[in-house]
């Protein structure tokens, strides 16, 4: 799947408080002020307090003295009687821009966002040459998902003060979140223009450019701001990804033992980790590290869904559905911002529609807006209930799921690009499941189940996961092939070795996986093999491109010429699994698995290497062949029985046909592409999880049976 990418918002909520200095007059009140002013400026707040008080006592409808006591009480914690000042304040001069403004900072502060939000938009009505209600007001709507109403908040800023570097900044997060990236960038390289020397623009000019594509210029912006601010942790993590991803390996060791000490630093402290889950699970850390960041990340997601002042919701009764002769339906909702021309859709199409309609009623909430293809309609037209809230607040998609008394919720994101989770952290159903985009624990309280396999997920390491594992037969990662690509097991028209520039005489070894998934190690092995085996080539993908010359420079140092790495584009779904066939063995990356490539080549009939470690992502690839029936011949233990394995498939020409041919006479039997059975399963895991909250126990792991006495009716 995807990865989220993660950009800083360096929101000035309350860069300064709104203080002023009151013209010099004759008498005792304005004298009092100007002083106490002063002492304010010089942070000696008691002294400030006191002279504010005499400047009140000369004149009880002096209104600035108000609004300034109001805030060196503030900053005294004394936030109580700051907001009666700031009242006071209100009470003589009702439309006090600057009051009104302060008492929206303080109930933000306190996570009273509404109330927060009336306040700015009254500070707002009453003037037009105020930005912090406009830029406070904007950080709310962004964090409720209301990117146009945040942008255009931004945009009145920048009316204000065109050379405001933070607003663009923040203007340009917006963009990005909202999809619109060029507008991101063009925003960051004003503000870099503005502020050449602002770390933070760099920083996040650098995140824009990384998913865009251009990885060479995000490795220079990072580095540029690390130059500026050299203690800059997000920076630093964000900078070894992106390296990473282009198969930049210098220094790599130390900067995985410098991001490793980040992070634990980070989780000690109680901060945000500046690793992301996502990237976590392609890392090699230690799995109950990987746990606590994603716990850290889930806890953020529920400080976002606290902002919503949302009370409990009321969860459906735990009722059987099919009990004494009822005939009711369970109720389950997927949510998912991959609707679309995604991976996710590419598997999972036909799910939605093929549930038992009997037992089971599905909704799906799409998160994103409709891109007009045919995966997205495809899906719209055999969900049941197929209802697009990409436009709605997390707190009114939360309302929704609760009213639709959804009794089972599966979050298809986890942490990946376009997630909610705040709304799974809202609990608006009383079982909520992780499945499928993110292979790898939630860390969440609020998420009870994780759908997985045996292989992926054994019990042994069940303490590296927040969820109760849910053990699926055979693979729990579920595949569309059958429905949608059998036209690719005999096609009319076959692709050519020459159609790639391929060698036609040549054994080709493969990988398909994105760059990041390499790492060193794996690469030595591969250069092995590649010399072990005469007349031989490794075929890799331009994904991305900028990663080619550092890859054959790579090779070259370990003596395996250029000429025998080859790279081809990325192709189109169809065309990348029909061209797959054109290989002659695929070697998986074992610190991050093929998942949807593994489906891919092995329903193109292309047999796969691979080692499974400990971490969910690292596993993947090895229930997919034990899925085809012939794991036994595809997995291996270790690095060394890795090459060995892959050089004798490679020099053993009839052992590695005779394995190609029963991988291609499986491929319509085997239960890895057997969507329906795979259902069928899922059905039977939805109505075990609702018996067990029926019963009133708590979330427990279970093995789902391929056996109807106990699935799915809970009688």
């Amino acid at each position: 799947m995807y990865k989220l990418t993660r950009e800083w918002s360096f929101l000035y909520l309350q860069s300064r408080p709104l203080v002023y200095l009151v013209m010099q007059r004759t008498g005792g009140h304005f004298h009092a002020g100007n002083l106490a002013t002063i002492y304010y400026e010089q942070r000696q707040l008691d002294m400030a307090i006191h002279c504010y008080n005499q400047a009140i006592l000369c004149d009880s409808r002096f209104v600035e003295a108000y609004n300034n006591m109001g805030n060196a009480l503030k900053d005294a914690g004394r936030v109580e009687e700051a907001i009666n000042c700031f009242q006071s304040c209100l009470v003589l001069q009702a439309n006090h821009p600057q009051a009104l403004t302060n008492l929206g900072n303080i109930y933000m502060e306190w996570n009273m966002i509404s109330t927060a939000a009336s306040f700015y938009k009254a500070a707002i009505a009453v003037t037009s040459g105020l930005s912090s209600p406009l830029n406070n007001l904007a950080v709310i709507y962004k964090q409720q998902g209301s990117y146009a109403d945040a942008i255009a908040c931004y945009t009145e800023v920048l009316l204000i003060d065109p050379t405001a570097a933070d607003a663009l900044v923040n203007r340009g997060n917006t963009f990005k979140e909202f999809g619109r990236v060029a507008e991101a960038i063009q925003d960051y390289i004003q503000a870099v223009t503005i502020r050449p020397n602002m770390a933070e623009a760099h920083a996040n000019l650098a995140s824009a450019y990384k998913d865009s594509g251009h990885q060479e210029a995000a490795i220079a912006s990072y580095k540029q701001a690390l130059c500026l601010r050299p203690d800059f942790p997000e920076v630093t993590c964000n900078l070894l990804h992106t390296l990473q991803s282009v198969c930049d390996w210098e220094n790599r060791d130390t900067m995985f033992r410098e991001v490793e000490e980040i992070i634990r630093r980070q989780i000690k402290m109680s901060l945000l980790p500046s690793v992301q889950p996502f990237h976590a699970i392609a890392y090699p850390i230690d799995p109950l590290l990987a746990l606590e960041i994603s716990r850290k990340y889930a806890v953020q997601c529920s400080l976002i869904a606290s902002r919503f002042g949302l009370p409990p919701f009321v969860h459906p009764p735990p009722l059987p559905v099919k009990a004494e002769g009822k005939h009711g339906r369970l109720r389950v909702g997927y949510v998912s911002s991959d609707f679309g021309n995604h991976p996710l859709s590419h598997l999972m199409g036909s799910v939605f529609g093929m549930h038992d309609r009997d037992n089971v009623e599905v909704f799906c909430y799409a998160l994103s807006q409709n891109d007009g293809t045919e995966w997205r309609q495809r899906i719209q037209a055999e969900a049941e209930h197929f209802i697009d809230v990409s436009a709605m607040t997390s707190d009114v998609i939360a309302k929704m799921i609760n009213e639709d008394k959804i009794q089972v919720l599966i979050n298809l994101n986890g942490y990946t690009k376009g997630a909610r989770n705040e709304i799974f952290a809202m609990q608006p159903a009383p079982i909520q499941v992780s499945y499928m985009g993110f292979p790898g624990t939630t860390g969440a309280s609020y998420i009870d189940y994780l759908v997985t396999d045996e292989f992926v997920s054994p019990t042994r390491y069940a303490h590296i996961y927040s969820e109760k594992l849910v053990h699926l037969p055979h693979c729990y990662f579920v595949n569309d092939y059958k429905q949608k690509n059998c036209d690719v097991l005999s096609p009319v028209c076959p692709h050519k070795r020459s159609d790639y520039g391929l060698p036609k005489d040549k054994f080709i070894f493969a990988c398909f996986n994105q760059l990041y998934k390499m790492d060193p190690e794996i690469f030595d092995t591969w250069c092995n093999i590649v010399k072990r085996v005469p007349n031989s080539v490794l075929w890799l993908l331009r994904f991305p491109a900028t990663g080619e010359m550092r890859v054959k420079a790579h090779a070259a140092a370990r003596g395996v010429s250029p000429d025998q790495i080859i790279f081809t584009d990325v192709a189109m779904k169809h065309e990348h699994i029909r061209r797959s066939e054109l290989a002659d063995l695929f070697l998986d990356t074992p610190l991050c698995n093929a998942h949807t490539t593994g489906t891919d080549i092995l329903w193109a009939g292309l047999p796969m290497i691979t080692l499974p470690l400990e971490k969910m992502a690292t596993r993947v690839a090895g229930s997919l062949c034990l899925a085809t029936g012939l794991g036994d011949e595809m997995i291996v233990s270790s690095t060394k029985e890795y090459e060995d394995r892959a050089v004798e498939l490679a020099t053993n020409p009839a052992k590695l046909q005779a394995l190609t041919d029963k991988l291609k006479e499986v491929r319509l039997t085997c239960p890895l592409f057997d969507t329906a059975r795979w259902v069928q399963n899922l059905d039977r895991a939805y109505f075990k999880m609702w018996n067990i909250y029926c019963s009133g126990r708590h979330p427990e792991p279970f093995k789902v049976k391929e056996d109807d006495s106990e699935f799915p009716y809970d009688r």
